[in-house]
């Protein structure tokens, strides 16, 4: 059946041998749509960023671009403004019929990590091309932190699919009529249209944006860093912010959302006739996301929004994204935030589990 390769048919991937790794791939990165990829031993230093292109290998290309490397294995710090590549640890040996997906995991996301993956012969980033049989790279560009990172750390997750597995917007309707998608009126226009939500009940509070000087974030801390001391607090009293240009933001949506168990869902820039903004790079929904059987009543998206050249008046309720929502294969045996880590069930503003809760 066409749709997203849920957890189960994962494991099978992994014993036949389509998805391989050194060291061997662990239950912990099988999410229940999606594989978490992990870190190599070491980063090049890159001039820029690339693409390997038709017939061409990534490993030839850093041979024309590298700069230096650095060695991952005891932990290096990979420096805001720069460019790296990293061999991830998984390798593909995909069937025929069969593409994949890669996105940038939640937290990766939050703290303006640009990570996007490539692959020899690739044309786009985050794409793997039908029955692919190669490695996998990381490219990372870290935008407003700098970041401690080690070998086997997951920044990226991966998903698998066959065929058209997309919901068009009559599909959409249907759902949304069987299981609400959202808490209120849904905006069904080539997906789930989703706003920005600027009046949070009992406070000013409405976002944060990253402060330009800070020190190193290690990722392997959780729940250890200060808010305040990366982070400024963005207040309204009236509805409205005033986005910056090249300043980062995490906002939260205004509606609740529902991923139900046979869906996933993606999230993808609405219109960039609408605004100088963009939503970040951090997009994928595993099924049970805010789903009340999994212990949510609908989650809030938080919002990674970067301002482009011109400051830009947000308003609440301007609808900023839309989710893109796929069928599954199957019914994944394992549901976001039922018996697993699932950091963000039932969010609503948060940063990154990195920082100390407010």
């Amino acid at each position: 059946m066409a749709g997203v390769i849920p957890n189960q048919q994962l494991s099978t991937m992994i014993a036949s041998g389509q998805i391989s790794a050194t060291p061997p791939v662990t239950d912990a990165q099988i999410q229940p749509a999606s594989l978490d990829l992990r870190l190599g031993t070491v980063a090049y230093r890159v001039r820029a960023s690339f693409l390997a292109g038709h017939g061409a290998r990534v490993e030839d290309r850093l041979a024309e671009f590298e700069m230096h490397r650095v060695d991952l294995t005891s932990g290096a710090v990979l420096e805001k403004g720069c460019v790296y590549v990293v061999p991830l640890m998984e390798h593909l040996a995909l069937p025929k019929g069969v593409t994949a997906v890669a996105n940038a995991k939640s937290s990766t996301g939050r703290l303006d990590l640009l990570t996007r993956m490539i692959t020899d012969g690739g044309t786009e980033f985050d794409r793997v091309a039908d029955g692919y049989h190669g490695p996998l790279y990381a490219e990372i560009c870290p935008r407003s932190f700098s970041v401690l990172v080690r070998p086997g750390m997951r920044l990226n997750q991966i998903r698998f699919g066959s065929g058209d597995a997309v919901l068009n917007d009559d599909a959409l309707r249907a759902l949304h009529a069987e299981v609400p998608l959202v808490n209120g009126d849904a905006v069904i226009d080539d997906g789930l249209g989703f706003s920005v939500d600027l009046r949070l009940p009992g406070t000013t509070l409405v976002g944060y944006r990253a402060k330009p000087h800070t020190g190193v974030i290690d990722l392997d801390n959780i729940g250890y860093y200060a808010p305040a001391e990366y982070w400024e607090e963005v207040h309204s009293d009236n509805g409205q912010i005033i986005l910056d240009p090249g300043a980062f933001y995490i906002l939260v949506s205004r509606e609740a959302v529902t991923i139900p168990p046979n869906y996933a869902a993606e999230m993808a820039p609405y219109l960039a006739m609408v605004g100088e903004f963009r939503v970040h790079y951090a997009g994928f929904f595993d099924p049970g996301f805010g789903f009340e059987a999994a212990g949510g009543a609908g989650s809030r998206g938080v919002l990674e929004v970067r301002c482009h050249e011109a400051p830009f008046v947000l308003e609440h309720g301007q609808i900023v994204g839309r989710l893109v929502y796929e069928r599954m294969a199957e019914a994944p045996t394992q549901l976001y935030g039922v018996g697993i880590a699932s950091n963000y069930q039932g969010q609503g503003l948060k940063l990154s589990k990195h920082f100390k809760a407010a």
